[in-house]
């Protein structure tokens, strides 16, 4: 970490140990809102109605300090049980839900420990950036309007030089806390994890969900991609399959009749099976290209990139072959990217980062296009979300308007073979 970083984060930690102290506080008022809530249940069922809206406060405050814990390297899972169908507000299967989650109860023991700890933390990391910022600029200044300040960094001041000798006293204390501003901030996350984190039995329902909904993307996935296959052979070769056989007895008819009408037709039927072997060629490279199967992933993106009309630089570091549904996913993935990136971006140049790190497919596509791309404004990128997540895989976007536009992937993954295809540069 440079300098500069340093810097960058030690008054982040500052401004984020500023705003900690004001949301702490509000801990307290949704503790007291809790009980009381809770007491007047059964008092005209005031409470099924009450309970609900502030357990919707407290876990929007807990969220906001789950978000606030990932910044500082705690990421934190929403641990909250889905929503039962049928549960309107106010009745009692919502009021259930909210009972029987022990989220709920994770959440109302951090409120007040919050409450208490979140200022001392928070003051902790402003504290000594202030005081330095004090003797930098506010002593010499009230001194050198003849004010009798009267307190100096580390010992009284009266006097204009005595108000400008705080100055290196101010910088040396300010450069002491923004260096160590961070680490009340990590303190603060890492009790903000030990209460709100889910449990093992919370983490185990969380997989189970997110199994079932990657269960059905993909079971649609492959539906899809069926019904695309079948439409394909249906439009394509098995058309002209059908013309084939058609052409064929016409010429069978012909053949002692009429002969040179005979040769034209078997002429034209070679035609159209060399029509329809391209076509399933192209079928069968949609499903599973031989070029994949030939030299690998980089050598298939490589492949990939010469055919595309705009200039594609890949750089690739794969030590050894992935395991064929892992590389399938990841080249379609790539290949989407590629897509996306000529057909809409309007680049004029791409590059293709792939990298394996531990047990990690790291692969980037880049393009110097217009940016503004969203995942949740077109189909391509959600489908690539959705190949993806049938491997634990994630994908994130970076697309400021004018660009670059980032497209990076993250596939969990082994190395099953080490790399026996030839490698060659794409430019």
């Amino acid at each position: 970490m440079d300098s500069r970083d340093w810097i960058r984060e030690g008054l982040r930690a500052a401004v984020s140990g500023a705003t900690a102290v004001p949301l702490a506080v509000l801990n307290i008022p949704l503790f007291v809102l809790f009980v009381v809530s809770l007491v007047l249940t059964p008092v005209l069922g005031l409470g099924l109605v009450l309970l609900p809206l502030v357990t919707k406060l407290i876990r929007t405050r807990a969220n906001l300090a789950r978000r606030l814990a990932a910044r500082w390297g705690r990421p934190i899972d929403r641990p909250y049980l889905p929503r039962p169908q049928r549960a309107p507000l106010g009745g009692l299967r919502h009021y259930r839900w909210i009972m029987r989650d022990p989220a709920t109860w994770r959440d109302l023991a951090w409120l007040l420990p919050g409450a208490v700890l979140g200022p001392v933390l928070g003051l902790l990391a402003i504290v000594l950036p202030v005081y330095g910022v004090e003797g930098i600029l506010l002593i010499p200044l009230l001194i050198s309007l003849g004010t009798d300040y009267g307190y100096g960094v580390i010992w009284p001041i009266s006097t204009l030089a005595d108000g400008f000798l705080s100055l290196p006293q101010g910088v040396v204390i300010l450069a002491i806390g923004v260096a160590a501003a961070p680490y009340p901030r990590r303190a603060d996350a890492w009790i903000t994890r030990l209460f709100l984190a889910p449990t093992r039995a919370a983490e185990l329902r969380l997989r189970v969900s997110q199994l079932t909904t990657t269960r059905a993307d993909t079971v649609d996935a492959q539906a899809a991609e069926l019904r695309r296959i079948e439409r394909d052979l249906h439009d394509g070769a098995q058309a002209r399959l059908v013309s084939l056989g058609m052409t064929i007895g016409l010429a069978e008819e012909l053949v002692g009749a009429d002969p040179a009408t005979a040769r034209k037709l078997l002429a034209e039927a070679r035609e159209t099976s060399s029509a329809a072997l391209v076509e399933l060629r192209q079928l069968v490279r949609g499903i599973h290209p031989p070029v994949l199967a030939e030299r690998g992933l980089e050598g298939a993106v490589r492949a990939l990139a010469m055919a595309l009309p705009i200039p594609v630089t890949v750089t690739a570091a794969l030590p050894g072959r992935l395991d064929t549904p892992v590389e399938s996913a990841a080249y379609f993935v790539i290949a989407e990217a590629l897509a996306n990136a000529t057909r809409h971006s309007g680049a004029g140049a791409v590059s293709v980062d792939l990298r394996h790190t531990g047990d990690m497919l790291l692969a980037g596509v880049t393009d110097d296009g217009r940016g503004g791309a969203d995942p949740a404004g077109g189909t391509g990128l959600r489908g690539i979300e959705r190949r993806l997540a049938a491997f634990d895989g994630t994908m994130s976007v970076s697309s400021p308007p004018g660009g670059p536009t980032v497209v990076t992937v993250e596939l969990p993954c082994a190395l099953s073979s080490p790399r026996t295809s030839p490698s060659f540069e794409t430019g």
